[in-house]
């Protein structure tokens, strides 16, 4: 995640999006193709629709990017007003196609598509318990785990009851777009891990992981979909229903969705994430201020970071006095330029190719930092390869002095809901201390955000975020892990849970 892009591999990759539209007199398979190109970001690897016409279900799912996976013939041939997208970036399963989805189930009570985002910890154990039922798994991913479940309820119950008794089995985090014939839902775990929201569109409703996919359909924003809550569409696209099915005293918010994932124009649990990152930048001020000529940002996810620190500096000095009126304080630059034809497929078998892999994708303006001191502000450092290649990056254009700002506390644990993210082994703050950071990027100060800083700026209390990445403790129950409060964890019942 260094420098907000592919540059060498030391950066975490993204979640998952999803996406369910249910429209009136109208098909679905456009709009919910151009909803998976605002969630592009989510994920590369893979991308597909699930719709429904009211008779049959049809699907498409393609690795690769949505502009190449579906061609017109494809968006042709899903027809139907409801339906299901998909993107992926594969952190539970392999990286075939049989792992790509939506998944697509057919049994007795009907026909089931369902998209995931997240990750569950006891995939592994429920998948044994339904195998030793009889259900026989195509791929080694844990979606494909969630569906078999909650086929598995639908013959005995109604939807509600079903799905209730699915969150009371599976453990993790999720946010689900799923189809049952020609009914959308969507569901979100009950500690809110992953992102999901509801909006109203032109003869329709829309859930997604993101607003900005609400956006690119000309609809508005609703509200997010609550933790533990299950929202069914109509079919017809003219209203929903809703259901607290499971209510937990706190929540499990990724602080890393508004630090790095979501798009800054997206809102994400009632705060638009380009402010979040603008008062994050700020906090750094605030804990970390140092009077250099430039700060810059890494593009692109550093950018709202940088533009919130330099306000905050043209406001107050670095030991938080009054900036005089003749000061300027520290001038905010663009001062890496980055190379957007360098894709992910980028090809880099040596080691010296892996570290010209920075230069290819960011060229220092040499004018801006030539002579001054600079300050870089980026998301975060997960194995420090690319900061070290920055520092030098800038400090050959001529910078004498190269200060690291971090949005974000050191990562120092793995993740295990939804990002794929470095082992302890890889994570250079895992057993490093800020100071040997610092030497071994090369830069003159470092300096991350705290964790009180993230939860402010969110406006949220650290008991409702899951920090789990820069504590060590998490809010799942996750096998040889530490957990930072009372997990409600399910124990294996396969008989349906009390309504």
């Amino acid at each position: 995640m260094n420098a907000g892009g592919d540059y060498g591999g030391d950066e975490p990759r993204e979640k998952c999006g999803v996406v369910g539209v249910s429209l009136a007199d109208r098909e679905a398979a456009r709009p919910l193709y151009y909803a998976l190109y605002a969630l592009q970001h989510r994920g590369q690897e893979s991308a597909g629709i699930v719709t429904h016409d009211g008779f049959q279900q049809h699907s498409h799912v393609e690795r690769g990017l949505v502009g190449d996976a579906f061609e017109e013939a494809d968006l042709a041939s899903l027809s139907g007003g409801t339906g299901i997208g998909h993107v992926r970036y594969p952190t539970a399963g392999s990286l075939d196609k049989s792992c790509a989805q939506p998944f697509s189930v057919s049994f007795k009570s009907g026909s089931l598509g369902l998209s995931h985002n997240g990750n569950l910890v006891n995939a592994d154990e429920v998948r044994e318990e339904l195998a030793a039922a009889g259900h026989a798994f195509t791929s080694d991913g844990d979606t494909e785990v969630i569906a078999h479940d909650l086929a598995r309820n639908l013959l005995e119950e109604d939807l509600v009851r079903a799905v209730k008794h699915t969150m009371n089995r599976i453990h993790g985090s999720y946010s689900l777009a799923i189809t049952h014939d020609d009914t959308v839902l969507g569901v979100r775990d009950p500690l809110g891990n992953r992102p999901l929201c509801l909006g109203k569109v032109d003869g329709g409703y829309v859930l997604a992981s993101e607003s900005a996919a609400i956006d690119t359909l000309d609809g508005e924003l609703i509200r997010d979909v609550r933790p533990g809550e299950l929202v069914v569409l109509d079919p017809d696209g003219t209203g929903y229903d809703t259901y607290q099915l499971v209510e937990r005293e706190s929540t499990a918010h990724c602080f890393f969705e508004h630090v790095y994932f979501a798009r800054p124009d997206s809102v994400i649990d009632e705060s638009l994430v380009y402010e979040v990152r603008r008062r994050l930048g700020r906090k750094l001020w605030e804990e970390s201020a140092v009077e250099s000529d430039v700060v810059m940002p890494v593009p692109d996810s550093g950018r709202a970071f940088a533009s919130g620190y330099a306000d905050a500096a043209a406001e107050t000095t670095a030991d938080g006095e009054p900036r005089a009126a003749d000061d300027g304080g520290v001038e905010f630059a663009e001062g890496l330029m980055k190379n957007r034809y360098v894709g992910r497929t980028f090809i880099m078998p040596t080691q010296d190719e892996r570290e010209r892999a920075v230069r290819l994708k960011l060229n220092p303006i040499r004018s801006t930092v030539a002579g001054k001191s600079v300050t870089i502000i980026d998301d975060s450092i997960v194995r420090g390869t690319t900061s070290t290649q920055l520092v030098e990056l800038v400090r050959e254009a001529g910078a004498e002095e190269v200060h690291l700002r971090i949005g974000a506390p050191p990562i120092l644990a793995p993740c295990y809901f939804g990002i794929d993210m470095a082992t302890r082994e890889e994570l250079i703050a895992a057993d490093a201390s800020t100071e040997e950071i610092r030497e071994e990027v090369g830069a003159d100060s470092l300096s991350y955000l705290s964790i009180d800083a993230v939860a402010e700026a969110l406006g949220e209390s650290r008991a409702d975020l899951c920090l789990g990445c820069v504590t060590g403790e998490y809010p799942f129950d996750v096998e040889g892990e530490a957990t930072d409060r009372d997990v409600d964890a399910p124990v294996s019942d396969p008989t349906p849970a009390d309504d």
